[in-house]
């Protein structure tokens, strides 16, 4: 049983992220989604282990830097919900402005 799910628009990121990927590199795409997958487990094993940003947010949301990537979510019953995979050099307060 898995330990965190992933909601439709994180989904939609994990699918972004590994297309844009590919274009250079497929094997690159896989690992890439590997180790993004392999910090969700993470997180859902450990739910506090991200940290919020006040700074960004006042939603009761959690962050989890994976190279470029950030990695936003939330504690839930039996884990974590994913709620959104971004390169953490984007503009985030528009970002998750725009997914409220």
């Amino acid at each position: 049983m898995s330990n965190y799910i992933i909601n439709t628009e994180a989904d939609l990121d994990l699918d972004d992220i590994w297309e844009y990927i590919a274009q250079d590199s497929v094997e690159n795409a896989d690992n890439w989604d590997a180790t993004l997958r392999e910090a969700f487990a993470l997180l859902g094993c450990t739910p506090a282990a991200g940290h919020t940003r006040r700074d960004l947010t006042d939603e009761a949301i959690l962050f989890w830097p994976v190279g470029r990537y950030l990695i936003i979510y939330r504690p839930h019953l039996s884990g974590v919900e994913i709620l959104g995979v971004t390169q953490g050099s984007r503009n985030i307060p528009s970002w998750l402005r725009k997914r409220s």
